[in-house]
């Protein structure tokens, strides 16, 4: 059984920082990509960021250059390194896995998730 359980969410004023983390009972490790996810209010579950098996990872383009995502092995955690956040990154954040290695940042492509953490960012 996968059972991932995300943590660090938070309320946070604009060009502050946040580090989400995804803990993983299992080994991340046999996971071929995990991810980042967000969902606010009305919209759509969107794609933040991949890491896949071998390192390589890819970002949405409104995150990059503010967002990190990356994992450790030894502690089975996926984290995202969130900073200069915006009011529009508030939203639930979800983490997810999947042994394929067909990841994308479409959430059709994953099939373990987490129960999400709250992430708002005020102006």
């Amino acid at each position: 059984e996968v059972l991932l359980v995300e943590s660090g969410g938070g309320s946070v004023q604009a060009g502050g920082s946040l580090t989400l983390s995804c803990a993983s009972f299992g080994y991340i490790s046999s996971y071929l990509c995990m991810a980042w996810f967000r969902q606010a209010p009305g919209k759509e579950r969107e794609g933040v960021s991949i890491i896949r098996g071998d390192g390589s990872t890819t970002y949405t383009d409104s995150v990059k250059g503010r967002f990190t995502i990356s994992q450790d092995n030894a502690k089975n955690t996926l984290y995202l390194q969130m900073n200069s956040l915006k009011p529009e990154d508030t939203a639930m954040y979800y983490c997810a896995a999947t042994f394929s290695p067909l990841c994308s940042l479409n959430r059709n492509t994953f099939a373990y998730w987490g129960q999400g953490t709250q992430v708002t960012v005020s102006s």
